[in-house]
């Protein structure tokens, strides 16, 4: 299938929304990102340079492919022009259902009557912010993983009135940015990725609260036993114990099931402000 997309729109600047839209640019897509924060924008446009210097520096763009990716990229804090002319639409806005149906309902206003429009959220379907439109059947998941412009994969998931269209024209989009997609045919809880990779950080935080083994040997078995690129307890502090606890009680509010509340050594970490690499210090010390 032949896509018909050309221009994307990234709402949201932050990490992962800066790295969705420098991906999309290096594709070949002409991207805009945008934020209602100035301060977020000069961030993202700065890192981006930044990374495309990087990228010349070690030999995996010419000067010209990151000159002509970075001519495609925009940072904007006007989302009206910005959202004129865009075919597919990727929210990346904080995770708060109000603020995102508050966006997909302003999406629905300004961008063409054919444009997609697709949420980053790891943890709410679609469902919940597809009636903010008058579009439902193009309104899904498109959740990318971090960091967006290292990881290949990115979970499309349809909700009931999804049609077939719309997943196959955000299916050839993701190829089209050199990633996999990862079908889902229904909304579950933690998609297909995070439920695995919860399995893992559920297992492990019952490890080492039955005093099993340490953390670092545990991180250790899952590197050096089952090859993973790092352990539960590294992993949870590159992403955030605030964000892993977020998601764990969202995922409770979703079910009501108590075995979905956050595990009691993560909710102590994220009462004491402790949030891994980005505050100093989470299940590792980085001080």
């Amino acid at each position: 299938m032949e896509s018909s997309v050309k221009e994307i729109l990234v709402v949201g600047s932050g990490a992962m929304g800066r790295q969705i839209g420098m991906s999309a640019a290096v594709a070949g897509f002409t991207t805009k990102v945008y934020d209602i924060s100035a301060e977020s924008v000069k961030a993202a446009e700065q890192d981006m340079r930044k990374w495309l210097d990087g990228r010349i520096s070690k030999g995996r763009l010419t000067s010209a492919e990151a000159e002509d990716a970075w001519g495609r990229l925009e940072f904007t804090t006007e989302l009206e022009p910005a959202a004129a002319n865009a075919e597919l639409v990727i929210e990346a806005a904080t995770e708060k259902l109000e603020i995102k149906k508050s966006i997909f309902s302003q999406l629905d206003e300004l961008t063409p009557k054919h444009a997609i429009l697709a949420t980053n959220s790891s943890t709410l379907g679609s469902s919940t912010v597809a009636d903010a439109t008058g579009r439902p059947e193009q309104v899904c998941n498109m959740h990318f993983f971090n960091p967006a412009l290292v990881m290949k994969a990115v979970e499309i998931v349809r909700h009931e009135r999804t049609s077939d269209r719309t997943v196959e024209t955000v299916s050839k989009v993701v190829r089209d940015m050199g990633k996999s997609p990862i079908l889902l045919n229904k909304e579950i809880p933690g998609f297909v990725a995070n439920r695995l990779m919860g399995a893992v950080r559920d297992e492990a935080l019952a490890l080492l609260a039955g005093e099993v083994a340490s953390l670092e040997d545990i991180d250790t078995a899952a590197k050096d036993a089952l090859g993973y690129p790092m352990g539960p307890f590294e992993l949870m502090d590159l992403v955030g114990l605030d964000v892993t606890y977020l998601i764990r009680q969202a995922a409770f509010e979703q079910t009501g099931d108590s075995k979905d509340l956050p595990h009691p050594l993560l909710q102590e970490k994220y009462e004491a402000g402790q949030f891994g690499r980005k505050s100093g210090k989470g299940w590792y010390d980085y001080e």
